[in-house]
């Protein structure tokens, strides 16, 4: 074994006896890991930098299970600035490009933190663990921006599409300028393009630390970029929408700091930064 990470996988670095370096993921089987890793494959097998899967998806028990290359080696690249945010919409561009071609089925249901569309009758999707704890502990105004921003998405009436979903900076390395790696295929979801770009546009910055919200005019910077990558301006339309995603992971983190007894990071950020995005956002 070279490495073990348990989080909401749990991630296996081996050395196998023929000398190949691979590493296995097992999650919960909650039927989006065939779309995940099949989309991961279909990349790779095109020269996006990514692992190439070596298995498709199995099961063991409740488990959902795959191996793929190692791919070790290159930088995070920290920060919140603009320019850091223009180095990762570029990315983020050329991987929704390419995404658009992949045919797999919708990997759903989408990632809890971008599942604003979940068919519950409250706020946030059904997430037992989470559920459990006191709720009372969760500041108002996180529950109002979620509220607010999640009807502005409910009604955006835009066509879903093939996405990342977690596109923080610990989930990426670089070479210099380059692109070295793209990880956490798990966290691919079927949703707007402009949503999705919102929420990229939020949690960018997150490197090794706790998750963020990043600056305003730095998801002005990634959007801006993205859409000059694309080709396309969005619509206003979509720009609300842009603005309203972009509040949804970052409310869900601050959920989860208030739940756990966590500082506040994401919880102060929207705070800050709430009434302006909702704006925006005409929400």
């Amino acid at each position: 074994m070279l490495f073990g990470l348990e989080q909401i996988s749990a991630v296996f670095g081996l050395r196998l006896a023929s000398g190949l370096e691979v590493v296995v993921k097992a999650r919960a089987d909650d039927g989006r890991a065939a779309s995940c890793v099949a989309a991961q494959a279909w990349l790779a097998e095109r020269g996006f930098p990514c692992a190439r899967p070596l298995t498709p998806v199995v099961r063991a028990g409740a488990l959902a299970v795959h191996a793929e290359e190692l791919r070790p080696g290159g930088d995070i690249v920290s920060g919140e600035t603009p320019d850091v945010a223009v180095r990762y919409a570029e990315v983020f561009a050329r991987l929704t490009a390419d995404l658009a071609g992949v045919p797999v089925a919708p990997p759903l249901p989408n990632p809890r933190w971008v599942r604003w569309d979940h068919a519950g009758a409250g706020v946030w999707p059904a997430i037992g663990f989470l559920d459990d704890r006191d709720q009372r502990v969760v500041p108002a105004h996180v529950v109002d921006t979620a509220g607010r921003a999640r009807g502005r998405l409910l009604t955006a009436g835009l066509p879903c599409v093939l996405g990342h979903a977690d596109f923080e900076a610990q989930n990426l390395r670089w070479h210099g300028p380059q692109v070295w790696a793209v990880h956490d295929w798990d966290s691919l979801a079927w949703q707007p393009e402009a949503a999705l770009v919102g929420a990229a546009s939020g949690v960018f910055p997150r490197g090794a630390g706790l998750p963020t919200l990043a600056p305003i005019e730095s998801s002005e910077a990634f959007v801006a970029a993205y859409q000059d990558v694309r080709g396309r301006a969005f619509t206003a339309g979509e720009l609300q929408v842009v603005w309203a995603a972009s509040l949804w992971p970052a409310a869900h983190n601050a959920r989860w700091e208030a739940l756990h007894g966590q500082p506040p990071v994401c919880g102060d950020a929207l705070r800050t930064q709430a009434a302006e995005r909702l704006r925006r956002a005409n929400a």
